[in-house]
């Protein structure tokens, strides 16, 4: 697998520890007029500490990513860990709806107003993901091409995601977006 979607290293962290099952996305400035879109349906999760501040979590995230920021991430690697699979994806179309998946995400409500309200077309997108977690971490050269505020990135070589388990099994997966849906579904 060569796609990798870029995510603040404290939601990656959550999503590989199965404590949330979302991503919520607006696009980067290098996505265009069309901002984000969805494009694949199975990536890997690249971390990235690019656009991510203290405050935009909630309070309770706030103490792993005081962890995460002290580890630091590497400028010159691009360590892969975890690999997610799109089980389900909608634009939300009003900011009540977003509002709606409170407590089962850690961005902060500001986080969530602030994106929805950029730029001209009041939307953002949310993604339930199943993330799977390779036994050993691998890790890549970072190279110029995958910086920039963008969410897709090509790797410049095929990762074997074969290895990979679910950090959730079936059951509290299952659970967790059956939750997703019955917040969007009202």
């Amino acid at each position: 697998m060569r796609i990798a979607f870029k995510e603040w290293a404290v939601v990656v962290d959550t999503l590989g520890r199965g404590e949330q099952i979302i991503i919520f996305r607006k696009g980067g400035i290098a996505e265009g007029k069309g901002g984000f879109k969805p494009e694949h349906q199975r990536f890997w999760l690249m971390p990235t500490l690019f656009h991510q501040q203290r405050e935009s979590v909630v309070a309770d995230a706030r103490r792993r990513f005081d962890e995460l920021l002290a580890a630091g991430l590497p400028d010159d690697r691009v360590k892969l860990e975890f690999c997610a699979e799109v089980a389900l994806w909608r634009p939300l179309e009003s900011l009540d709806m977003a509002q709606k998946l409170r407590g089962q995400h850690i961005w902060s409500d500001e986080v969530i107003a602030g994106r929805f309200n950029w730029g001209r077309e009041k939307r953002i997108y949310v993604m339930a993901v199943r993330v799977s977690r390779l036994p050993q971490p691998v890790e890549l050269p970072m190279l110029p091409e995958y910086g920039g505020c963008k969410s897709w990135v090509e790797l410049a070589k095929d990762v074997d995601d074969s290895p990979a388990q679910p950090v959730l099994g079936e059951e509290a997966f299952a659970e967790k977006l059956e939750n997703l849906k019955r917040a969007l579904d009202g």
